[in-house]
């Protein structure tokens, strides 16, 4: 027994000194292993979080592309592009707009009625005329293209499709208002 004894004292006599060293170089691996892993997993995890920003930024650029375009659109379906000089039919017209049963319907002129587009009826003004209709109440104007022939109430002297109307209106629920109608001259 005494054997026993005195052979666990030698281990943990001079020989402890060099098992305490290789502990500590081990611990001293570990622990830069540890925080080798622990920076490369921060630095990817920015890189995929940058990589989403980036996702995220060519979105909003597409989406900004889009709206860019669908505003072109707008100004070329508005007839802005058209020049010349404007002259004064009618102050104190009496405008409303279509209501969206006709949507898709064809017009007196042969084309369709689109809700979307700058577009007009008128009782005696021909097919094609490029008309600004400007509210009275706050002088926002739009220009519309007559297409259709209306309005068939007597107090009323112009239909807009409800995109134009819309466009100019106030009160976005009211369903008329004064305008003041100039044709273009080329």
């Amino acid at each position: 027994m005494k054997s026993k004894i005195l052979s666990s004292v030698r281990l943990l006599g001079p020989g402890h000194k060099h098992q305490k060293n290789k502990f500590k170089i081990v611990s001293k691996k570990l622990i830069i292993l540890f925080l080798s892993i622990a920076i490369v997993a921060l630095a990817s995890s920015q890189n995929v979080h940058t990589d989403k920003q980036k996702a995220t930024v060519q979105k909003d650029t597409v989406k900004k592309s889009k709206a860019l375009l669908d505003q072109q659109e707008v100004a070329i379906d508005s007839l802005f592009i058209e020049t010349g000089k404007f002259n004064l039919y009618k102050k104190a017209a009496h405008a409303s707009y279509y209501a969206d049963k006709f949507h898709g319907r064809k017009t007196a002129s042969g084309k369709k009625y689109d809700k979307t587009k700058y577009t007009a009826a008128h009782k005696k003004l021909p097919f094609g005329t490029k008309v600004k209709i400007t509210n009275e109440a706050n002088g926002k104007s739009v220009i519309v293209e007559v297409t259709d022939r209306g309005p068939f109430v007597r107090s009323r002297e112009i239909d807009l499709s409800k995109r134009a109307f819309m466009e100019i209106a106030n009160n976005k629920s009211s369903g008329a208002m004064l305008v003041t109608i100039e044709i273009l001259q080329k």
